[in-house]
């Protein structure tokens, strides 16, 4: 199980192939489409994430010390973010999670070619996957 930095690293790879911006946004609409199927009856006022532009849905559980979330989106361009975020941050442990420097988003350009409805609405999603990761290993 590679860690939050390795695939921190790994992402900044895979965009850095690119120098255009209107093909790193086709690689986020790519990632978006692999996203897995998110329960129809998750998609509850209560898994919502507050400040984002789009419909944004996660949920959280601890499985053996680990965070596994779920999300999806209603935009393709957030699925994409959303994918990104699952990729470094899912299946590892809480404390890593709660500790995490998401270097990768300002290295990749994120952050500066989102709207500032979308980059609030990434911030509200960072937020509460480490609020969920907090909450988790206070359980625990």
């Amino acid at each position: 199980m590679n860690t939050i930095n390795e695939i921190q690293d790994e992402i900044i790879e895979e965009f850095s192939m690119m120098d255009d911006w209107m093909d790193r946004y086709e690689l986020l609409v790519d990632y978006g489409k692999g996203l897995k199927g998110f329960p129809e009856e998750q998609r509850t006022k209560q898994n919502l994430i507050d400040g984002c532009q789009s419909q944004v849905w996660f949920t959280a559980e601890l499985k053996d010390g680990r965070v596994v979330y779920q999300a999806d989106s209603d935009a393709i361009l957030v699925k994409g973010i959303v994918s990104l975020l699952l990729r470094v941050l899912n299946n590892q442990p809480a404390k890593d999670i709660a500790n995490a420097d998401l270097y990768f988003i300002k290295e990749i350009g994120l952050q500066e070619h989102l709207s500032p409805t979308r980059s609030n609405g990434l911030a509200a999603m960072l937020h509460q996957m480490k609020l969920y990761a907090l909450a988790l290993s206070a359980k625990s």
